[in-house]
């Protein structure tokens, strides 16, 4: 199914991991450790630091002197996880983008079980299953499960987990993404979802997403706006649309019904 890095040259299945990072150094290794532990062993991490005052930068590179494979760049101001993650696709050189913040967790056979999927299925858009644990790793007894396959429409309703989306960057090319703050993830699949058509799910947990105190993940009545800023100016969706999509996410997000 894969085949390594042979004689200094790029394997066509190598796998790309971007990872942004603010000030995680409190969690930032064990996330690295999660993919070091991958059965699967053609990819890089390529982590761009967004100017971290904690000593995250000191923790990475005793990484990087036990592996390779393992690359830091630092950003000249800080500028938010938009700009982070369209600088780590620059630097990327694998065939396969696959994206984890540097606070969650992938289960050991994740990129195995997603890649295999993928290459044997031909699919160029694939997210899995993920658990939450909360700030000291804790699990949460929260699955959020995906649907087999999801459009456009499905992708407006239901963000998949970040840490869990892995596209065929030969087959879709780098996708970048506008400097929002807020909700370039999001932004980033719907892009993806465009030109992939179909977004494939692995309705089994691979990964586990943090929640942490403080997190814009978990501020979820001041994203309302950051919503409405992405259905209308960015997907340029009718009024009445991006009101439905804004009433519904209220009340399945902030009511927490799925």
């Amino acid at each position: 199914m894969m085949s390594d890095t042979i004689g200094g040259y790029i394997s066509e299945n190598l796998v790309s991991v971007i990872m942004p990072t603010y000030n995680c150094a409190n969690f930032i290794g064990e996330t690295l450790d999660s993919v070091i532990n991958q059965t699967y062993k053609n990819w890089e991490v390529i982590i761009i630091d967004d100017c971290s005052t904690d000593n995250t930068v000191e923790i990475v590179k005793k990484y990087m002197l036990n592996d390779k494979r393992i690359k830091y760049y630092k950003l000249d101001k800080n500028s938010g996880a938009a700009v982070a993650r369209n600088k780590a696709l620059d630097f990327s050189e694998g065939k396969y983008m696959a994206f984890l913040d540097s606070d969650d967790i992938w289960f050991p056979e994740k990129l195995t079980k997603q890649i295999d999927f993928m290459e044997q299925n031909r699919y160029s858009f694939t997210c899995t299953s993920y658990t939450k644990i909360d700030e000291k790793g804790n699990s949460l007894n929260h699955i959020i499960n995906v649907k087999k396959q999801s459009g456009y429409n499905d992708i407006l309703k239901k963000n998949p987990g970040n840490s869990t989306v892995i596209y065929n960057a030969s087959i879709l090319g780098k996708i970048k993404i506008p400097n929002i703050k807020k909700r370039n993830d999001y932004v980033m699949w719907l892009k993806v979802i465009r030109n992939a058509n179909v977004l494939y799910g692995i309705d089994e947990p691979l990964a586990s997403h943090r929640i942490r105190n403080g997190s814009l993940s978990k501020k979820k009545v001041n994203l309302v706006l950051y919503h409405w800023v992405v259905y209308r100016k960015i997907e340029k969706l009718s009024l009445l649309k991006s009101s439905y999509l804004i009433a519904y996410w209220i009340t399945v997000t902030i009511f927490k019904l799925r």
